[in-house]
């Protein structure tokens, strides 16, 4: 297990929601995928979620599953009502202009494996 602020650091994320003391979120595994219904069936609680999704709707599927972060990658980036809502929710959202392999990859060699 690792916490949120060893992952910022090591992949240079950049947060774009409210700041919080990140090291006292823990990440418990990983996930990655850009369709809903996937991360839904299996991402785990506790878990960063990687994806170019940058809508609404990604807030609703990270606080139903209890994530730690999610990491949007290639440089996309949400609305501010996104963001607004995220913060609402307690949700952080992280970006990168990696694309979600390279991310991934870098997680991997975090040692962030997918969780249980």
């Amino acid at each position: 297990m690792m916490n949120l602020a060893k992952i910022i650091e090591n992949l240079e994320l950049k947060i774009l929601t409210d700041n919080r003391d990140f090291t006292q979120l823990q990440v418990q595994g990983g996930y990655t995928s850009d369709l809903l219904s996937c991360v839904m069936a299996g991402a785990p609680n506790q878990s960063v979620w990687v994806t170019i999704q940058a809508h609404n709707n990604i807030i609703a599927v990270a606080a139903l599953l209890d994530l730690s972060a999610i990491i949007v990658t290639e440089g996309a980036i949400p609305d501010q009502s996104t963001i607004d809502k995220a913060n609402e929710e307690g949700i952080t959202i992280l970006q990168t202009e990696n694309n979600s392999f390279d991310t991934v990859g870098k997680l991997w060699e975090l040692g962030i494996r997918a969780g249980k």
